[in-house]
């Protein structure tokens, strides 16, 4: 392949942060001769059939093919037609089976967001930010059949930030996957990129989000729950629930921003983690001070299931509002 410049390149994504990464690889040397993505699903109240970040980024001239599934031949037919160089794979969300894998006559390549070896699998970017980590990136590595464990072509550090949201760590990321992608492309089109195998050491998992992850625990440190708040950010969520203390009805409450309580507060030992401590606040700004398991948390916007966001200011006081005393979260 030396002295190639353009490649013929397949393409697999299916969310936001995938066609990113396809806009940039439609505007480039490179031939974009067909797109997989996942079929269109149920979206919003109405449960309309909704087309994918990807499939809608797809200019006409690309076909796009919507397996459910890549489990047999007919599957994976259109890649065969479309006789790509390369597979491209970005958050496609389907295991791609060696049959597949060996289609490309150069293979497949996969961007993943974080720095491997540290969080392979489905969540790397929210796992980094609940670990607390002050770093990630960007890994560009050659598709294997073990889960992201293929040989690293090219890596971008990124820094976190104690601010970073899972959605602007996201994007942050999504914004230098197009060029480092790009970068690896021509480096392959030319002959200078090798890859090379991952170290043994530093391997990490990163599971994928579920239900049970968004459910606030106030028996642990109020650093740990602001980190869980800001990782899911803006999906999927942290909740945690009110009992109604005149009737016992058991209400969710999302919580969508929190700081950490100040240092110099005096501490109240007799309260148990959940408890509001203080409130503060006007219809523009405002404060729910919890105890956590150690230290505490200050809610700052919240939100009932199916309502809108609001500053926690509007959740105090009234029949329905947050008052000091009252225990967030089911209590152990």
């Amino acid at each position: 392949m030396t002295g190639q410049t353009s490649l013929r390149v397949a393409f697999a994504g299916t969310p936001e942060f995938a066609r990113s990464v396809l806009l940039e690889l439609l505007h480039s040397p490179h031939e974009v001769v067909g797109v997989l993505t996942q079929p269109d699903r149920p979206k919003g109240r109405g449960q309309r059939l909704s087309a994918s970040p990807v499939k809608l980024a797809a200019p006409a001239r690309v076909p796009v093919a919507q397996p459910a599934a890549l489990k047999s031949p007919a599957d994976w037919a259109p890649l065969i037609e479309w006789r790509p160089d390369l597979l491209v794979v970005v958050a496609y969300g389907l295991l791609l089976p060696q049959a597949v894998l060996d289609l490309p006559s150069l293979g497949c390549l996969n961007v993943h967001a974080s720095l491997l070896p540290r969080w392979r699998g489905a969540a790397p970017i929210e796992r980094a930010l609940l670990a607390g980590d002050t770093e990630t990136g960007l890994t560009i590595m050659r598709m294997e059949a073990g889960l992201d464990t293929g040989p690293i072509l090219l890596q971008c550090p990124v820094a976190i930030d104690s601010r970073d949201t899972g959605g602007s760590l996201r994007d942050r990321l999504a914004d230098l996957a197009g060029p480092l992608l790009l970068q690896a492309l021509d480096g392959l089109a030319r002959g200078t990129l090798v890859a090379r195998p991952q170290p043994a050491e530093g391997v990490t998992y990163a599971r994928k989000l579920e239900k049970r992850d968004a459910l606030i625990d106030w028996h642990r440190p109020a650093k740990e729950i602001e980190r869980q708040i800001r990782s899911l950010q803006p999906w999927a969520v942290a909740e945690t629930t009110r009992t109604d203390p005149e009737d016992g009805v058991e209400e969710r409450l999302l919580v969508h921003a929190a700081r950490l309580g100040p240092l110099e507060a005096p501490p109240q030992p007799d309260a148990k983690p959940g408890c509001i401590l203080k409130t503060h606040g006007s219809h523009s700004e405002g404060f729910i001070r919890v105890q956590c398991g150690g230290g505490t948390l200050d809610l700052l916007t919240l939100q009932r299931p199916g309502g809108s966001r609001q500053n926690a200011g509007m959740f105090v006081g009234g029949r329905r509002g947050l008052a000091p005393r009252m225990i967030l979260g089911r209590q152990h």
